[in-house]
């Protein structure tokens, strides 16, 4: 079976858990900005969590199936219609062949998740269906999907696990204006001046529309770096170093203003200072934010990041039973 694309939305693509192994390549990890929410509709229509699912930014796609199929709509809260007519969200969803599935307004967060039971069956590429459009990989022709493309579906395994009908509210995401981000500080954090350090953990930043799978830009007072003389092979600016790795959920400050916080397609390494890391534990809620959101970041030490760790492995776990 497969889903016609009629109209493809804003930035619509294929992503699954992600490209592991390839970061020292400089080839990203990718995948699902949110994988909670992607592990959830996989979950409601019976799939594994490898299977790949459509991501869908701010506006939704139109698809039509051309088979009975079963979907699930997760993540961002949106208005979901077919053949014209509400739809649930976070609940199993039987379509008919010829079925028309499309989306209204989004009312929070950046991305939510089309499942389709059997997965978006695009060839695998290093071990991924994820797309990775910069380098052209995976994912439908390494590119966001477009009106006429038509999406192979795979073939529905009898299901491990009992039938799932919705998810629990208690298991739901939060999509809220003002978040709280945990942070590791380092590896550069010691170039940053005593009031630019307090700015980045004390004070409020916004998100800003310069946002993507890439990395989020967030506005606010600056990160005041210290002037010191910089090293060979470094900029001038403060915020330069030699050219290092970031780890993904790297926050650079380019010029003491603007943070940047590096996401799933973003470069492996490059000459800005990373001043503190996002831990992975709370990556997901990057695509839980729409501009505006209002976020702290909150320095934690290593054992409470991988306490975060355990817990939100808790929680997947949780999904699954």
């Amino acid at each position: 079976m497969s889903l016609e694309v009629l109209t493809p939305g804003l930035a619509t693509t294929v992503q699954d858990r992600g490209r592991f192994g390839y970061y020292r390549f400089g080839i990203p990890q990718g995948g699902a900005m949110d994988q909670y929410a992607a592990t959830l509709g996989n979950r409601l229509v019976g799939n594994t969590a490898d299977e790949a699912v459509l991501e869908c930014t701010y506006l939704g796609p139109q698809l039509r199936t051309d088979a009975d199929a079963v979907i699930a709509v997760t993540g961002a809260p949106v208005e979901v219609l077919v053949n014209g007519e509400p739809a649930p969200q976070n609940e199993r969803i039987d379509l008919s062949a010829g079925d028309e599935l499309s989306f209204g307004m989004l009312r929070g967060g950046s991305k939510f998740y089309i499942a389709i039971a059997g997965g978006i069956d695009v060839p695998r590429v290093l071990g991924s269906r994820s797309t990775y459009p910069i380098g052209r990989l995976g994912g439908f022709e390494g590119r966001a999907v477009q009106a006429a493309d038509v999406l192979p579906v795979g073939a529905s395994a009898p299901g491990r696990l009992p039938v799932l009908e919705s998810i629990r509210e208690d298991l739901l995401p939060a999509y809220e204006r003002e978040i709280s981000v945990r942070i590791m500080l380092g590896l550069y954090d010691h170039k940053l001046t005593a009031a630019g350090l307090a700015n980045l953990t004390e004070a409020e930043w916004t998100l800003t529309p310069v946002a993507d799978r890439m990395g989020l830009r967030f506005d606010g007072p600056g990160a005041e770096w210290k002037r010191e003389e910089q090293p060979f092979g470094a900029g001038q600016d403060p915020s330069n170093i030699t050219d290092a790795g970031y780890a993904v959920g790297s926050i650079q400050i380019p010029g003491g203003t603007q943070p940047i916080v590096l996401h799933c397609d973003a470069v492996s390494g490059g000459g800005y200072a990373q001043a503190a890391t996002v831990i992975s534990a709370d990556m997901d809620v990057f695509a839980r934010m729409a501009p505006g959101a209002k976020v702290r970041f909150a320095s934690v030490s290593m054992d409470e990041a991988l306490a975060a760790r355990a817990e939100r492995n808790a929680r997947f776990a949780r999904v699954w039973k």
